[in-house]
């Protein structure tokens, strides 16, 4: 049984367990051994996958559908956009920001359609136009946040997600990975009772998460924040949050102030690979944390 699950994010639905797991178990397992921890077997690692969840059927496999900004078409997926576009201006300054785009007064979801594509539009140009997206077209862009925004919006893919990751974890597993929408995922799935019966998750390792956002997704998650504070998952001992500070996925860094004092926030640097998740895992950062949770409970204490 898996001592170490790793949970994906988005823009993952062309694969399958077997191929993402030829890219991320190597590296978990590098990172682990840089930072002096307890190394894993590569059996003792697996890969809840869910991707497949966001493939659509009856397109040709390999192709993102032909996203435009016409497709940005419900109040989270705006929303969504805008916060991303806010925080790449924020870290590089060869983005325009809003104000610098003729679209001051009009990041909020504007009545008329012509209004709205307009902003899109900028928001899109700006975003593609950045150091750390340069290359990404469009459609993948829109994709990966119809994905995050889609998970937290359509129950049954929220559902099916969670038992994808709940069927990895077993009485052996002590530490959760947990990449971008995966950290959403893992979190909802350690706090989901009817789940997590005889579970001892010593550490919950999330990478890139997009949990710090209040309004998109700390006010939506399953169970709900109380008094703005975001409930503990029982089954979690510890928990690392790590981000890259030009992650625009990552909008909010630090998740303590939602999630309380028991979480350690860390920063990392990527290069221009900011969201990439096996970056993520070769850092030493992360390497420790999934180390320190497999260590035996007196060492780890």
């Amino acid at each position: 049984m898996s001592k170490v699950v790793f949970v994906h994010g988005v823009g993952k639905q062309y694969l399958s367990e077997d191929s993402l797991g030829r890219d991320v178990v190597p590296e978990l397992l590098g990172g682990v051994r840089l930072a002096g921890g307890p190394v894993p077997t590569p059996d003792e690692v697996g890969v809840a996958f869910y991707g497949d969840l966001f493939r659509p059927r009856g397109t040709r496999a390999g192709l993102e559908p032909p996203y435009d900004e016409g497709d940005i078409e419900t109040d989270e997926e705006f929303a969504l956009l805008m916060a991303w576009w806010a925080k790449a201006a924020r870290i590089d300054p060869t983005v325009p920001g809003p104000d610098q785009t003729g679209t001051r007064g009009q990041v909020g979801w504007v009545a008329s359609r012509a209004l709205r594509l307009n902003t899109v539009r900028a928001a899109l140009d700006a975003l593609t136009g950045a150091r750390c997206l340069r290359g990404v077209l469009d459609r993948a862009l829109i994709g990966s946040l119809k994905q995050l925004a889609g998970y937290l919006t359509d129950d049954t893919v929220r559902r099916a997600a969670r038992a994808r990751l709940a069927a990895r974890i077993s009485g052996d597993t002590r530490v959760v990975v947990a990449h971008s929408l995966g950290s959403v995922v893992a979190y909802e799935t350690l706090c989901d009772p009817t789940l997590n019966g005889d579970w001892d998750i010593r550490t919950l390792v999330t990478l890139g998460s997009p949990l710090g956002m209040r309004a998109l997704v700390v006010d939506r998650l399953d169970p709900a924040a109380e008094n703005g504070r975001a409930v503990w998952p029982k089954p979690l001992g510890a928990w690392t949050n790590i981000a890259d500070a030009t992650d625009i996925v990552a909008v909010v860094r630090d998740l303590r102030p939602s999630f309380g004092d028991l979480v350690t926030d860390l920063a990392v640097h990527n290069g221009s690979h900011m969201h990439d998740a096996t970056h993520y895992l070769t850092a030493v950062e992360t390497g420790r944390a999934i180390g320190t949770g497999l260590l035996p409970e007196a060492e780890a204490r």
